[in-house]
């Protein structure tokens, strides 16, 4: 299970036994919220609910601990994956998007199979979608993973997270929590339409991806544009001046499709790198947690 394998392998680098502990409570809090019958102790963290403290056992511990409960049904998580030629190309921080996506939808995954949930996936570009089915296990979640990896390459078609979209609204029938992970700068309004209907029938988590910056000067060797199939002008990397311009028109871009989304009721984070990228789901999770008690 090589992809898995890495998922676990970057988790237990970049997040220690604790943090990784947080991380899955976090998952649990957002999905289950207060079940029925009582299932374990953990250590209270930030953001959780007050009325969950046992203080009695807080007080044979001499630390703050939350109850948990065992969830009242099994969920379904759906990873929702753009898997079109850009995302075969490196982020802002030099990093495979192909390997950064893989991570972030194995991450989730490895999160619901552990807890018992069933994960599915929906993935595609602009001329080809496809579905997986549901199940709960590793090796299940493996081949998931496996299926995003070796769709994105360079030579795949254009990426279009709007005809995934319509796909998804096509083929998911079933209330999922679908978890969507693109490289989208922006927020058209046909996208902004799909995302609505999404969300009236699931719980909608977006993780975006970022793009090179072609005038950063720290870059070295050849660097291609994997939409139009050319080579990089390697004197970006010295102009000031378009470096600025490149850099306002990033953040433009980044801070627009932060207020859009916001205002859709997506709760959605900005990935660069793996040990970012724990970090930005812990965030989105309890955002999302919040969100849903509001």
């Amino acid at each position: 299970m090589a992809h898995l394998t890495k998922v676990k392998s970057k988790l237990s680098i970049h997040a220690h036994r604790k943090v990784r502990g947080v991380l899955e409570g976090e998952y649990a809090a957002a999905q289950i919220g207060r079940g029925i019958d009582f299932n374990d102790l953990r250590e209270y963290v930030r953001g959780d609910d007050v009325k969950d403290i046992d203080w009695k056992a807080s007080a044979r511990g001499r630390q703050l601990l939350v109850k948990r409960y065992v969830a009242e049904r099994q969920h379904t998580v759906m990873l929702c994956v753009s898997t079109g030629r850009s995302m075969a190309a490196s982020n802002d921080a030099m990093v495979s998007k192909r390997e950064l996506a893989v991570f972030v939808a194995g991450m989730m995954g490895y999160l619901a199979v552990r807890h018992g949930d069933r994960v599915g996936l929906v993935f595609g570009d602009g001329e080809r979608q496809h579905m997986r089915p549901l199940d709960s296990t590793e090796l299940h979640l493996e081949h998931l993973l496996a299926a995003v990896h070796d769709a994105t390459t360079p030579d795949a078609p254009a990426s279009d997270l709007a005809a995934l979209l319509r796909y998804a609204i096509r083929t998911v029938k079933r209330r999922t929590i679908m978890v969507i992970v693109a490289d989208e700068v922006t927020v058209s309004e046909e996208t902004a339409e799909l995302l609505r209907r999404l969300l009236a029938q699931h719980e909608l988590l977006f993780f975006t991806i970022g793009d090179v910056d072609p005038t950063d000067a720290a870059l070295t060797g050849r660097l291609y544009d994997v939409d139009g199939g050319v080579e990089v002008p390697e004197w970006l990397r010295h102009d000031r001046r378009l470096a600025a311009q490149y850099a306002a028109l990033v953040s433009h871009e980044e801070s627009g499709m932060r207020r859009r989304l916001d205002q859709l009721g997506v709760v959605h984070e900005r990935v660069r790198d793996t040990e970012s990228a724990i970090s930005a789901v812990f965030r989105l999770l309890e955002r999302h947690r919040h969100a849903r008690r509001r």
